[in-house]
Order: C-alpha cells, then structure tokens, then sequence
C-alpha cells in the first residue's frame, strides 16, 4: 500500500482545464478536471510540466488552491516577468488545454478537518494560496475548529480571491487584511508590515495553543515565525511554507 501511494504521487497525469479565472491583473486561477486524481490534503502543492516541441521542458510547483474534497484540482499562479512556465499559464492557457502535473506532494504543512485546535492562516501575497485551501476545506467539511485568516498584501487590487474572502467574512471567517504599501478607502488601519501588534490583534494567542500555517516570500515568513515564537506560540505548532529565492516557486 505504501509503495502503490508513492507511485501514485509520481506518476504524472493530464488534467484539462475547465475554467479560468483572473484574480488580479497578474495571476490567474486554473481549473482542471484530473480524472485519475488521488485526491489532495490541504496545503499539499503540484508539480506541472511544459514540454516545448523541441523536447525541452520546464517544471514548477505550484500550490492548490481547491478544498480537499473538490471533485477537481485548482492552482492559482502569479506570472513572473521572467519566469518560463508562469506567463505561458496566466497568458496563454485556456478552456480545454491539457497540462501535465504530478502529485499531491508534501505532508507537512497540511490542515485536515480532524484537528480540531484553533488555527492561524498567515499569508503574505501569493502565500495565501494553500491557505485558501485550507479555509475552503473548514468550510465544506464543517469542521468547527476556530480560525482566523491575516492576509498581508501590497495593495487592494493585489487580493487574490477577494470577492470569496469578503463573502467568507460576512459568512463568519474571522479576515484581517494588513496592506503594506495602500489601503483601501476608508480604511481605519493604516498600512505597514505584520508586526508583533497586529499579530496579537488578528490570531489567536499562545494560550489557546493554535496551530498556526504561515505561507509567502521567505522574508514574511521567517519575520512572522519568528514573532511567534516571541509571543509564546510553540515552535512545533507553527508550519511554515517558503517562496522566492530561497524557496519554491508557488
């Protein structure tokens, strides 16, 4: 059994997309109908392969997007200005493309709906990605574990996702957005960096003993890990998932 699960994460299939959605001006939601697809733990990411008509081929891994229970496989991708496999998926792909992925991969910074502890979803950017997962996987699981989402961005129309999350909120999920560089009208919180206050304001405290999933450029999340740990948080209940230079490209 354990043997057929590895084969299984490393075999690569074609998924078809069926929709496409623009988040932003930059990134891109794909949809795609993966008829042999496993299935998937929240948090987990994909490899997916572009394959040139010369042979040459580029791989990257990109985090999903979909609940854990969804019937089909979600990645939302941010184009990188010189990036070889993102601008050809946030510009070029659409409804009815095959692309070739592998996976789930990873076991480590997942949320499955048997925990039942508090959690804290801290993302910076595009690290929000797996942690949408993660809020869409709480709700159609009904799990009743508290949660509370901060979302650092540069700027409103930097938001991914952002009609769901305001629909989330009024819903009852706790979302704090911290804006970095502007915010939008009428806006009572002034813009600037997650730092130890506004991580007390928005999470859970170490009092209830939370288990807290923090995702997005590894700056972010060694800052934000790091003011955990300040603040009391064990440092075996904070999870963390890197991105740039020194990380995946997610």
């Amino acid at each position: 059994m354990a043997r057929a699960a590895v084969l299984g994460r490393v075999t690569w299939r074609i998924g078809r997309v069926t929709e496409v959605r623009d988040e932003t001006p930059t990134a891109r939601t794909l949809a795609m109908d993966v008829p042999d697809w496993p299935g998937h733990l929240a948090g987990q990411h994909v490899d997916i392969r572009l394959t040139a008509p010369d042979g040459y081929s580029a791989t990257r891994s990109y985090s999903i997007a979909s609940a854990a229970d969804s019937t089909q496989v979600e990645v939302t991708v941010d184009r990188l200005g010189a990036g070889e496999v993102s601008p050809y998926l946030t510009e070029v792909v659409t409804v009815g493309d095959q692309l070739e992925l592998r996976g789930p991969v990873g076991g480590w910074f997942v949320w499955q709906p048997s925990q039942i502890e508090p959690v804290n979803l801290i993302a910076g950017g595009s690290g929000v990605v797996p942690l949408m997962a993660m809020v869409r996987t709480h709700a159609t699981s009904g799990s009743s574990a508290p949660s509370r989402l901060l979302y650092s961005v540069r700027e409103p129309g930097a938001v991914f996702y952002r009609d769901e999350l305001h629909d989330r909120a009024r819903a009852g999920l706790d979302v704090t957005f911290a804006y970095t560089r502007s915010a939008p009208e009428g806006s009572t919180r002034a813009t600037g960096r997650v730092d130890e206050r506004l991580l007390g304001e928005a999470t859970w405290g170490s009092q209830v003993a939370p288990t807290s999933y923090v995702c997005g450029p590894t700056g972010f999340v060694e800052t934000v890990a790091d003011l955990l740990v300040e603040a009391g948080h064990e440092p075996d209940r904070i999870r963390t998932e890197r991105f740039g230079p020194s990380g995946g490209n997610r």
